[in-house]
């Protein structure tokens, strides 16, 4: 294989592994602020011992996070030594904030969580938990600012083929930066809940043990995540109207739309035929597509065939990818609003089907986050930085591709062991439970 085919699989491994965990962090950060004000409110151990427990999930998941964060991050300099030099004078800056006005942040912070429990008051832990959740929430921003520029590039000038800041605020809101933006933290969040959520039915339904622990979790997770899958809806409704103005053949892509129609139908789901250049056994919705993006029924949606074929992005990857994610959406929404039926109607505990869907869905919010980036990524190809450089223009010249393969062989062994090592040291700390008493029951009882 090409020394780029296997950049863009190396780098497509990395950021994918590591995407499993900031937006799981993320979700708990703010599912722990909650946590801590009760604990801050009522000083009970019950809540004590319940923000304790789910911070030690948050602390294995954060560490997972930053360690593969930092492997990820080199490959601008090894693989992609061409694209930093041309790019790298804009797309480093965010990074560079992510990690002074961020990072720190939440890294800081999160040590006075770890290590203030008795040494500072219950108010410095809470807003220690603030600030993290505040961090974490910040770094999204400014990692959503850089991947941002490279799908909607502005404020920049090209000089002697190198690019260079123009306007600053143009930069940093770029079409697509704030759209993206609440569509990942809004994603993030359902992730985090449905973490808590599954693991909280892992207790009652399989444990049989810390029942009001599990159903207090339960609760609180499940209004979160029914809120937020309620909301997303209309973020990704956003993002959507979005890529359909600015990266029109991404949209194209997305929609197995080959040919330009007005008005367009909205594809629920097919299969793709590359070679042909259609969409065979589709399931449409007739003039939806155009209806939603543009809020008529007239104006023409841009097929594949308005863009020049080596500007094309592949169709089958992004079409089932988004679609795929799509569907989880739905899903989802349909899932927490039967949980929250069922809470409200306090049948919630005796609903054992349910419970166990809870468990499953677990990984669920992790692959909509992947095949939602899938979508993004692969749907700006050829660009790496649309309408700026090529993918294939972008790859380090002086890394032959088996050097590249060995990397990537080797990065597949380390992820491997540390995705179990994740696994382990959860179910380690889940079976080893919150460690509430009687005591502190009978305290929230009162």
């Amino acid at each position: 294989m090409e020394a780029v085919l296997l950049a863009r699989i190396q780098f497509a491994f990395t950021v994918g592994f590591h995407f499993l965990f900031p937006p799981l962090t993320i979700g708990l950060a703010w599912l722990l602020v909650w946590m801590m004000w009760k604990y801050y409110k009522t000083g009970l151990e019950f809540w004590k011992k319940t923000t304790k427990f789910w911070l030690k999930l948050f602390t294995i998941s954060f560490a997972l996070g930053v360690a593969t964060g930092i492997a990820m991050e080199f490959q601008f300099g090894t693989n992609w030594s061409v694209y930093s030099r041309v790019v790298g004078d804009i797309f480093g800056a965010p990074l560079a904030a992510e990690g002074i006005f961020s990072f720190f942040l939440e890294s800081t912070f999160l040590g006075v969580l770890l290590f203030g429990w008795g040494r500072v008051s219950k108010k410095v832990m809470f807003i220690a938990s603030l600030m993290v959740a505040v961090g974490s929430t910040m770094s999204a921003f400014w990692i959503i600012v850089a991947n941002s520029w490279m799908q909607t590039p502005a404020g920049y000038e090209m000089v002697d083929g190198v690019a260079q800041l123009s306007n600053f605020w143009a930069a940093l809101f770029n079409p697509s930066t704030l759209p993206r933006y609440f569509h990942t933290i809004v994603g993030a969040l359902t992730t985090g809940a449905f973490f808590m959520m599954g693991i909280s039915a892992y207790y009652l339904l399989k444990l049989k043990k810390q029942d009001l622990f599990a159903k207090k979790s339960l609760a609180l997770s499940l209004i979160v995540a029914t809120a937020v899958c309620l909301i997303q809806v209309s973020m990704g409704h956003w993002s959507a109207i979005q890529v359909a103005h600015t990266q029109p053949e991404k949209l194209a892509a997305m929609e197995g739309l080959y040919k330009s129609q007005a008005p367009a139908p909205l594809k629920l789901f097919g299969i793709v035929d590359e070679e042909n250049e259609r969409t065979v056994w589709a399931i449409e919705l007739p003039a939806m597509l155009t209806l939603m993006t543009y809020g008529d029924l007239k104006t023409e949606v841009a097929g594949l065939d308005k863009f020049p074929k080596d500007e094309r992005p592949p169709v089958a990857l992004p079409f089932y990818s988004f679609h795929i994610m799509v569907g989880l959406g739905f899903m989802f929404v349909g899932f927490t609003l039967w949980g929250a039926w069922l809470l409200w109607r306090r049948k919630l505990w005796d609903n054992k089907l349910w419970l166990l869907g809870a468990m499953f869905m677990i990984p669920m919010p992790f692959l909509a986050n992947e095949f939602g980036w899938i979508a993004a990524e692969v749907g700006r190809q050829p660009w790496a930085v649309y309408k700026i450089i090529r993918t294939v223009d972008a790859v380090s010249i002086s890394v032959p591709a088996y050097q590249v393969l060995i990397s990537l062989i080797l990065f597949g062994l380390v992820y491997a062991l540390m995705f179990f090592l994740w696994i382990y040291l959860l179910r380690k700390e889940i079976h080893k439970g919150p460690g509430i008493t009687d005591e502190d029951v009978k305290e929230v009882a009162q």
